[in-house]
Formats: structure tokens, C-alpha cells, sequence
């Protein structure tokens, strides 16, 4: 077995869910669930079927969306992985939607941040082992490190 990682390629801007589903209804399900969870979120989704044709199944409503997620699904290859990247939302408002479909056995990550994808390969197939997202903890927070953290939320809306 071969131990390898794939680095998510994507502008910094831009957030994305990784996770693993069962069934190649995910993609129609998935792109569903964001069309009724965010109004107005631009998304594209990828999932790598795991058996039949092994294709990269896709779908959204954005064409630089779904155009990373057929790249970095094809990257990563493992089976029954989906990604999606998004634009008009983030993460968070998406996360329940996703989580709640009947397919999604699990999700990796959340985030706009920089990743790598740890993979093992046994020759026949691919797995996701985990992730790398972003950086190593420089510190503990400080006050103002807290008041800084508050107020982000509240200017992204997410607090009074």
C-alpha cells in the first residue's frame, strides 16, 4: 500500500466540503440540498464513482465551480468522495444540508483553507486516510484576540 497526498488546487477565496457518500445519486441529492439550503449560492459538486464506469459524476451551477471540482475530484481519485466548491456561501451554511442527505456517510473538512488530502492506494482503489487544513496553532489567544474573533462574527452576520 502507498501512502501519497493531493494538495485541494483553488483560488484562496473559495470554499469547499469534502466528504464520502455511498451511492451515485449523491451528485443529485447534493446539488438539490445546496439549491434549497443558500439561495443564490454558486456551487459545483464532483463525486468519484467507486464501481461500474468509475467516472467522475458532476454537476452545479457554476461553470469555474464545477470545473474545480471535476479537477481536484479527478486528483484525488478515492472512491465514493464528493467535493464541493462554493461561491455566494460558505461552509456553514451548507454543512446541515449536506450532512442531512442519505447518501453522505461523513465529511473531511469544511474550509477556504489551504489542504492536502492524505491518501492511501493499494493498487486497485484509492482512500482518504484525512487531511491537512491550513496551519499548526502559532499561540494561545488573547483578549484581544477574543474581542478580534467576535467581531468577526458579527460582521459576517453570524452574531448580534
Amino acid at each position: 500500500m502507498e501512502l501519497t497526498s493531493v494538495k485541494i488546487e483553488k483560488p484562496a477565496e473559495i470554499n469547499f466540503i469534502l466528504g464520502q457518500s455511498h451511492f451515485i445519486k449523491t451528485v443529485e441529492d447534493i446539488h438539490e440540498a445546496a439549491i434549497n439550503a443558500v439561495p443564490g449560492i454558486k456551487f459545483g459538486i464532483a463525486f468519484c464513482e467507486a464501481s461500474g464506469h468509475c467516472l467522475v459524476r458532476f454537476s452545479g451551477n457554476d461553470e469555474e465551480m464545477i470545473d474545480l471540482a471535476r479537477k481536484n475530484a479527478l486528483a484525488i481519485g478515492a472512491g465514493h468522495t464528493f467535493i464541493i466548491f462554493m461561491k455566494n456561501a460558505f461552509p456553514i451554511n451548507l454543512l446541515g444540508a449536506v450532512r442531512a442527505v442519505p447518501e453522505v456517510c461523513g465529511i473531511f473538512c469544511a474550509t477556504a483553507n489551504e489542504v492536502e488530502v492524505i491518501l492511501a492506494d493499494n493498487g486497485s482503489g484509492r482512500g482518504i486516510m484525512g487531511v491537512i487544513d491550513g496551519a499548526k496553532p502559532a499561540g494561545v489567544e488573547d483578549e484581544s484576540g477574543r474581542k478580534w474573533r467576535h467581531g468577526l462574527l458579527r460582521k459576517f452576520g453570524y452574531k448580534l
